[in-house]
């Protein structure tokens, strides 16, 4: 098809601009042969910087939990102020779309896939800003306000000195505030309060751009809503107003067992559509595992010790349960009462039963524990190759049939988790996507591998396993999306996204033009240039 004249000016135009942008950017830095093949190290050793932009030791941040992926960056920015990342963001951005030069900012690192990596860029050391005052606002709705490198558990520690602490959390709380929103921050309270990015009154984000920008539902509530969920697509996130509530001392903390998943599904689904049930509600998957109830005496006592010592977990399928009810001291015998009453109306196996109080930091910080243990064996720095999907309620029987004792035949890599959420408290306008439905399963499949094995805990073997559960998925048509996605292509993103994409295209158009942020994502490769059909390049 011929070109009309208007639309022939329109990309000829385009193409001069860019001509005449690489041109100067080669003029530029032809000390450098070029900026896009050569680090332009004495340009950034040149700005005004309150921290450090260091050159050194940069394999620090080619490393994450997930230890697979180790790109090498060229350069680490150890902010002092957000004002640094800003600095640093606006030069890459003003070197044009010349520039291959990239930018990813990085939490405690502990992204699974290298998407908190930067190879040959920049990577900008978030927990440089920790520490940095919390300021707390005591009122009608209160809040905190907290730098994005700040980690979850030491806002619990700071919060509840006042009283007071977040709705929403993760399961694992030594991990930035900057990082679970840019996913979303799931863990057994979504259901009642939705995800952390559900929980959030106000950013302060450094857009792709270099501009820092306040953002609220009220005010720049497009670029507050494209962040939330957006996978650092597009801005960092370098303050955040989080909600709090009053905060309680103590947490019941209750596990129970089944034995057939279609029953253990339907009480997770009764619990979470009652207004007057558990404050926490997750569940796991056991898989032929051998001394069960002896490990759990550790940390649980049974209810029935009689009946519980008599229970056999070798070579059985179960599904766990696990509940808790937050309280104060005062309220023991109520809580109690709510706790039994609660029970009676589950059909687990009666001898089943397993409690334990403790306090409410103990039980929010309960994964840390066993960090600890597997550093102390030096299994904490393993390959971990996590999947984490959401399932439509309406498959997760067919989803449960298929994969807990036909694709996996144990759980000795690692834990699987399995609890459902609704979305009625969710907000569709973040970038986060999820199935149509409106009540979805997260099943985390948390395996660590062993370092040289070519075995079932192998690395390879474990990723086979994992390509097996999502080819099931979409040879069923079961509409799965992954949380904290991990994909290759564009085309699959674009799948991922679905009706979204064209607004998430749109979106990094507006604030991260020349495809500056998180490379790691591996959304977007190269710059969009805006042309008259609206594709990128």
């Amino acid at each position: 098809m011929e070109l009309s004249p208007r639309n022939f000016l329109i990309k000829a135009s385009i193409l001069l601009r860019f001509l005449m942008l690489l041109f100067l950017c080669c003029i530029s830095d032809r000390a450098n042969l070029c900026c896009n093949h050569t680090f332009p190290t004495l340009k950034l050793k040149a700005l005004d910087l309150d921290g450090d932009l260091s050159f050194e030791n940069t394999h620090e941040a080619a490393k994450d939990f997930g230890n697979i992926y180790h790109l090498l960056p060229s350069a680490i920015l150890y902010p002092k102020s957000v004002h640094d990342i800003s600095l640093v963001i606006k030069h890459v951005f003003e070197m044009g779309f010349s520039s291959e030069l990239k930018v990813a900012a990085k939490g405690h690192g502990h992204s699974i896939q290298g998407q908190a990596q930067a190879h040959n860029g920049i990577v900008i050391n978030m927990e440089s800003l920790k520490g940095l005052e919390m300021k707390f606002h005591k009122g009608q709705l209160p809040y905190v306000d907290v730098y994005g490198g700040e980690l979850w558990i030491n806002i619990l520690h700071e919060s509840i000195k006042h009283g007071l602490a977040p709705k929403s959390w993760t399961d694992y709380l030594h991990l930035t505030v900057g990082g679970t929103l840019s996913n979303a921050g799931i863990s057994g309270q979504a259901f009642r309060h939705g995800p952390q990015i559900d929980n959030v009154y106000q950013l302060e984000v450094v857009t792709g751009k270099g501009e820092v920008v306040t953002c609220s539902d009220t005010q720049n509530s497009e670029l507050f809503y494209a962040v939330l969920g957006g996978l650092g697509q597009f801005g960092i996130i370098t303050r955040a107003r989080i909600s709090l509530e009053p905060s309680p001392k103590m947490v019941k903390w209750i596990r129970v067992l089944y034995s057939d998943f279609v029953i253990f599904t339907k009480d997770q689904e009764k619990l979470i559509s009652s207004d007057n049930a558990f404050d926490y509600i997750e569940g796991f998957v056991i898989i032929n595992r051998t001394g069960l109830i002896n490990n759990w005496r550790l940390s649980f006592n049974p209810k029935d010790p009689l009946r519980a010592s008599e229970f056999n977990s070798e070579g059985r399928t179960l599904f766990c349960l696990e509940m808790a009810l937050y309280f104060n001291p005062e309220e023991s015998d109520t809580i109690n009462l709510k706790m039994e009453s609660l029970l009676s109306k589950l059909d687990y196996i009666p001898s089943t039963v397993f409690l334990s109080d403790v306090s409410y930091v103990e039980f929010l910080d309960r994964v840390h524990v066993s960090e600890i243990n597997l550093r102390a064996k030096g299994l904490w720095e393993v390959p971990h190759p996590w999947m984490n999907l959401l399932i439509p309620n309406s498959r997760i029987h067919d989803f449960g049939r298929e994969v807990f004792g036909k694709i996996l035949t144990d759980t000795s890599n690692g834990p699987i988790l399995i609890y459902p959420v609704n979305k009625s408290r969710w907000n569709n306008r973040t970038s986060m996507v999820t199935p149509d439905e409106d009540e979805l399963f997260l099943v985390a499949f948390l395996s660590s591998a062993m370092p040289s094995s070519t075995g079932p805990d192998g690395l390879e073997q474990i990723l086979t396993q994992h390509r097996r559960i999502l080819e099931f998925c979409e040879s069923a048509q079961m509409g799965v999306k992954q949380y904290l996605p991990h994909y290759t292509t564009q085309k699959e993103w674009q799948t991922h996204f679905s009706l979204k994409w064209e607004n998430f295209v749109q979106r990094k158009m507006d604030y991260d033009p020349l495809a500056i942020l998180a490379p790691g994502q591996k959304i977007f490769t190269k710059p969009l240039i805006h042309f008259p059909d609206h594709q990128p390049l």
